[in-house]
C-alpha cells in the first residue's frame, strides 16, 4: 500500500490499482468487522451536531447549508468553510450557545 503522506503520480496510482485484489480486500474487511476489529470513528462535525441534540436537518438549517453538504462534512468528503468551522467549534465546546440561537 502506498504511503499515506505522499501523493502518487497518475502512473503510480494506476500501477497500484492494477495490482490490487479488491475481492480479497473486501473479504478481509468483512472478517475484521465480524471479529469486532473495526472501530467506528465519528467526525468532529458529527460530534458537534450530536452534542446539540439536533437532527441533521435541523443542524444543517442552523449552519445555513443543505443536508447534503452537512452529510459531506460528517463523512469527511467536504470541509466546512472558515465561518462554518467557527460555528462548529462553538457547537462542540458550548452546545447551549448554539441551541440558544435556535430557541431550544
Amino acid at each position: 500500500m502506498p504511503s499515506k503522506n505522499k501523493l502518487l503520480t497518475d502512473a503510480e496510482l494506476d500501477a497500484y490499482e492494477a495490482q490490487r485484489d479488491l475481492a480479497s480486500e473486501l473479504l478481509q474487511s468483512i472478517q475484521e468487522m465480524k471479529a469486532g476489529q473495526v472501530k467506528v470513528v465519528a467526525s468532529p462535525v458529527t460530534e458537534a451536531r450530536k452534542k446539540t441534540g439536533l437532527s441533521q436537518s435541523q443542524f444543517a438549517t442552523l449552519m445555513g447549508v443543505s443536508v447534503r453538504t452537512l452529510q459531506g462534512w460528517e463523512q469527511g468528503r467536504k470541509q466546512p468553510s472558515g465561518a462554518a468551522r467557527t460555528l462548529l467549534a462553538i457547537a462542540s465546546t458550548n452546545p447551549g450557545a448554539v441551541l440558544a440561537i435556535v430557541g431550544k
